[in-house]
C-alpha cells in the first residue's frame, strides 16, 4: 500500500525520537518497579495508539482510559500515543508495525475517506456491524456521520469525538479595542487586517511546522469561495481542479498569508493559539481542538478569552473531523479482541463520550448526548452539526492519502513561489493519479 511505502523516512526519525524518550534522566533505561511488572504481566494487555499528547488530549484520553477501568479492571491499558501534530509521526509508526503484522489493540484514525479506508481496503480491520447492533448506535449517531466511516454496509470504526474545522478563533478584547467585528466573509476579514497590521499586531496568527495547519487553512477558504456543493465534487473527483474558482481560491489564500506571521514554519499549532491569547495576534483558523487548548491548557472562558466564528464564506457549512478507533483484524488471540471489543464499548457509550470530550475541547456526536456538560463554544457547535452541510476536510479524513500527501507538498511549493498556475496543475495531477472518485 502507499501509505505504508510512504512512511520509511518519517518512521526512521519518530523510532530514534522513541529511543530516547525511553531513556532515563541520565541516559539509562527506566525500568519499572518488579512489583507493577508482576501486576501487568497477569492482566490482559490492550494497547490504544493515538497521536494525543497535548494537555487537553491527554487529559481527556486519561479520563477515558479512567472509566474504562472501572468496568474492566482485568485489563492493563498501555497508552502508546506518539506526538506529532495531526499524526504524522504516529501513522508513520502504525504503518510499520501493521506491515509487520503487530497492530496495537485499537488505534486513532479519521472517519471519511482518508487513512481509514487504505486500512480497509488492505483488509486489515474487521466490521462492527454486531456491536453496533448490541449497543444500539444505530440510532445513536447520526446516520450521515456512520456513512463515513463503512464500506459497502459494513461498519469499521467507532467514532469518539466531533470537531469543527472551518472556524476562526479571534481575541475578543482586540477586536473591541479597535472597533471591529468579526469577520464573515473575505473582504471583512481584509478590512480588518488592514487595521490591525497598521497598529503592529499580527492579523492572521499561524503555524505550519506540520505542513498540515496551512493545507487546513487552505481547504477552509478554498470551502468558502466555491461553497459546499462544489467543495464536494472537488473532494469526490466530480469536479476539476484546474478551475476559474480555485484558482480564485488559491489567490485569495496568497493574499492571506500576507498578513500572517513570518516564523509560522517554526511554531506548533498551540503556539499559533498562544499568540492570539497575548494578543500579539488577533486571529488564528484552526479546528475547535483549539478550544480544548484555550480552555483547558490556558484556562480563558469561551467569548471572554476567546471568540469565534465560522471562516469567511463558510456560515451554514460545518467542515467535520471525527476520531474513530477501530479493531485491527489481525490481533494475536481471543483475549486482545475481546479487551479491544470492550474499550470501543466504553469509548462509544455516552458516558464515555461525555467525559471525554469536555475535557479535549470537542464534542460528542451520539445524538443523546448531554448538553449541559458542555461549554458554549461547544453547545453552538453541536447546533451547527445537527442543522448545518457536512463536508470533510483535506488531510483531516477529506481524501486518499496518496492525493493528500502530493497536495501538502504542492502547498509547499506554492507558498514558496506564489505560482497559482503551478499549484493548480500539480493538484489536478495528483488528483488524476490518485483518483478521488474511489
Amino acid at each position: 500500500m502507499t501509505i505504508r511505502k510512504s512512511t520509511t523516512i518519517a518512521l526512521t526519525a519518530v523510532m530514534a525520537l522513541g529511543a530516547v524518550g525511553a531513556m532515563g534522566a541520565h541516559g539509562s533505561t527506566a525500568t519499572p518497579a518488579t512489583s507493577h511488572v508482576s501486576a501487568a504481566k497477569s492482566k490482559t494487555q490492550l494497547q490504544i495508539f493515538s497521536w494525543w499528547t497535548g494537555v487537553a488530549s491527554s487529559k481527556a484520553l486519561k479520563s477515558l482510559i479512567g472509566v474504562f477501568n472501572q468496568q474492566y479492571p482485568h485489563v492493563n491499558v498501555i497508552n502508546e500515543a506518539v506526538a506529532g501534530g495531526a499524526g504524522s509521526n504516529a501513522k508513520a509508526v502504525l504503518a510499520s508495525r501493521m506491515e509487520a503484522n503487530n497492530p496495537p489493540g485499537t488505534f486513532q484514525v479519521h472517519a471519511g475517506r482518508g487513512t481509514l479506508l487504505s486500512w480497509i481496503a488492505a483488509g486489515d480491520m474487521a466490521p462492527l456491524n454486531s456491536l453496533y447492533k448490541q449497543e444500539g448506535w444505530y440510532k445513536a449517531f447520526p446516520k450521515s456521520l456512520l456513512n463515513m466511516l463503512a464500506v459497502k454496509g459494513k461498519i469499521y470504526a467507532v467514532p469518539v469525538d466531533m470537531q469543527r474545522d472551518n472556524v476562526l478563533w479571534y481575541n475578543p478584547a482586540i477586536f473591541k479595542k479597535y472597533h471591529l467585528t468579526a469577520p464573515h466573509t473575505f473582504a471583512q476579514f481584509f478590512a480588518d487586517a488592514k487595521v490591525l497590521k497598521s497598529h503592529g499586531i499580527t492579523p492572521l496568527a499561524l503555524a505550519n511546522h506540520g505542513n498540515w495547519e496551512s493545507t487546513l487553512l487552505y481547504s477552509d477558504v478554498l470551502l468558502g469561495e466555491v461553497g459546499p456543493v462544489q467543495y464536494d465534487k472537488l473532494l469526490y473527483g466530480k469536479a476539476s481542479w484546474n478551475s476559474a474558482g480555485v484558482k480564485k481560491a488559491t489567490q485569495m489564500f496568497l493574499k492571506m498569508m500576507q498578513y500572517t506571521n513570518s516564523d509560522a514554519n517554526a511554531l506548533h499549532w498551540q503556539q499559533a493559539d498562544q499568540l492570539v491569547a497575548q494578543g500579539k495576534a488577533a486571529m488564528n483558523v484552526q479546528g475547535d481542538w483549539a478550544q480544548g487548548y484555550f480552555t483547558t491548557d490556558l484556562h480563558l472562558t469561551p467569548g471572554k478569552g476567546f471568540g469565534w466564528v465560522p471562516t469567511p464564506g463558510t456560515k451554514g457549512t460545518f467542515a467535520m473531523v471525527s476520531d474513530a478507533f477501530g479493531l485491527p483484524s489481525k490481533l494475536s488471540n481471543k483475549a486482545a479482541k475481546t479487551a479491544t471489543m470492550d474499550f470501543l464499548k466504553v469509548l462509544g457509550s455516552q458516558k464515555g463520550q461525555d467525559t471525554f470530550n469536555p475535557l479535549k475541547g470537542t464534542f460528542s456526536p451520539r445524538l443523546d448526548a448531554k448538553k449541559t456538560l458542555y461549554d458554549a463554544y461547544s453547545r453552538s457547535a453541536m447546533a451547527s452539526f445537527k442543522k448545518d452541510k457536512l463536508v470533510l476536510t483535506i488531510g483531516q479524513g477529506g481524501a486518499n492519502p496518496g492525493f493528500t500527501q502530493a497536495f501538502e507538498n504542492a502547498m509547499v511549493t506554492l507558498i514558496s513561489t506564489k505560482n497559482v498556475s503551478s499549484f493548480v496543475s500539480a493538484v489536478q495531477s495528483a488528483a488524476q493519479t490518485n483518483p478521488l472518485s474511489k
